[in-house]
């Protein structure tokens, strides 16, 4: 079920930035790209993301149709991500805000401990 939306919207990018922009959405459908992955692997990968913050960004990307999440009927319970269609229509923008930020990082000199690519 898609959440609830504003009745109009003042731009396209408006919308946009209320589905990804949330504070590990961004990172979690990168991540993602062409996998998936289960809680526990996204959790580990995004080490810094408190658990409940964690589930609420997964919880509104599902609600928003970007992603997927399966649930297998096991002891212990076995957890699934991944995109949907809609979601992996946002891959390009998402290899794109990374290059940038990648590039951003190299001209102010600041460290990042993420060394891999998304592309």
């Amino acid at each position: 079920m898609i959440k609830q939306r504003k009745e109009e919207y003042q731009c396209p990018l408006e919308v946009t930035m209320e589905i990804i922009g949330g504070k590990y959405k961004g990172v979690i459908i990168g991540h993602l790209i062409g996998k998936t992955l289960r809680y526990n692997e996204l959790q580990k990968l995004i080490s810094h993301a408190t658990p409940k913050m964690l589930i609420q960004q997964l919880k509104e990307l599902e609600a928003d149709g970007i992603i997927e999440r399966k649930l297998y009927p096991v002891v212990p319970p076995k957890t699934e991500y991944s995109l949907t269609k809609r979601g992996e229509t946002l891959i390009p923008a998402i290899i794109e805000l990374n290059k940038w930020g990648m590039k951003y990082l190299q001209e102010e000199n600041i460290p990042c401990a993420y060394k891999g690519d998304i592309d």
